[in-house]
């Protein structure tokens, strides 16, 4: 019996993507709406009274995400939900769950965050 590891070789489109990913997790609203949608999609008001922001706070950081190609609207009626553009998303957002980080306690402690 053979077994084999295929390692995916990183194209500049994986690294912008990868980057792109990056971005959005940089911002704690934007990582909380893509936390939220990994369960399943949802109108923004409600992602923005179960985040507890205001909705055009939720209005502009969706904008982002569907601009940075995470997010898609998915017209119902008259409004929209919003669910994850890919369902690898999810899967790799369960993962980042479960990466435990040893931060040094000064380092990133809110705006003047030195990593």
């Amino acid at each position: 019996m053979y077994c084999c590891i295929v390692t995916l070789t990183a194209s500049p489109t994986h690294t912008a993507a990868v980057a792109r990913l990056g971005h959005a997790l940089s911002d704690a609203t934007r990582a909380a709406i893509l936390l939220a949608l990994r369960e399943s999609p949802a109108y923004p008001s409600d992602l923005a009274d179960e985040l507890g922001v205001s909705r055009q706070l939720l209005s502009n950081h969706l904008a982002c995400l569907r601009g940075c190609g995470l997010v898609e609207s998915v017209p119902d009626g008259r409004r929209s939900r919003y669910a994850l553009a890919d369902p690898h998303l999810a899967t790799a957002l369960d993962e980042l769950m479960r990466v435990m980080l040893i931060v040094e306690p000064d380092c990133c402690d809110g705006d003047g965050c030195s990593c």
